[in-house]
């Protein structure tokens, strides 16, 4: 049975969907805003209900850089997969995020990454409209992340690999320790 926590997981959107799998496996969410969580649980509750063979989405409030799987979530083990989907760019201290993800994180497990990248193969025209939008939700490609799992692979550290997603819109990068 899989653990998999969702770091940034604000309305639990992608816990919700990973439950209707017919293996969900137990799933957590952690995320730094309270009003977030509070939206996440309605969701979970809407979605998935309570009871008896129901998935359960366990969800905790903490900043990223902190996350501590025995602290915040009672596990004595670690996590099989944690993942930031479109959140790491956007967390001040992403360095410790990545570090804390990484500590918690079984040996031979994964870690997900998909955030923006540099939107280098998309007509020139939409590429500029999509930043300026972008930038309206103080949102942007953050090179130095993306630089930080490349010399994360080069350290010896961890597997990266990286995956353009239509035209360099964004990136997935999965990390296997």
């Amino acid at each position: 049975n899989t653990a998999t926590l969702e770091v940034g997981c604000g309305t639990a959107r992608n816990l919700v969907k990973l439950a209707s799998r017919s293996e969900p496996g137990r799933l957590y969410g952690l995320d730094a805003s309270h009003e977030m969580l509070v939206t996440a649980e309605q969701s979970v509750q809407r979605s998935i209900g309570t009871g008896p063979g129901k998935p359960k989405i366990v969800l905790r409030q903490g900043l990223a850089e902190d996350l501590d799987a025995r602290r915040m979530f009672g596990r004595d083990e670690p996590f099989d997969t944690i993942f930031f989907s479109y959140c790491l760019s956007m967390v001040p201290t992403w360095p410790g995020a990545i570090e804390a993800a990484l500590r918690n994180l079984r040996p031979g497990g994964e870690l997900l990454i998909v955030d923006f990248w540099d939107q280098k193969e998309l007509p020139s025209l939409f590429a500029a409209g999509l930043k300026r939008w972008l930038a309206l939700f103080h949102v942007h490609y953050r090179p130095e992340v993306h630089d930080a799992l490349v010399d994360l692979g080069k350290s010896g550290r961890a597997d990266v690999r990286f995956e353009s997603v239509y035209k360099r819109y964004a990136y997935i990068a999965t990390i296997r320790t």
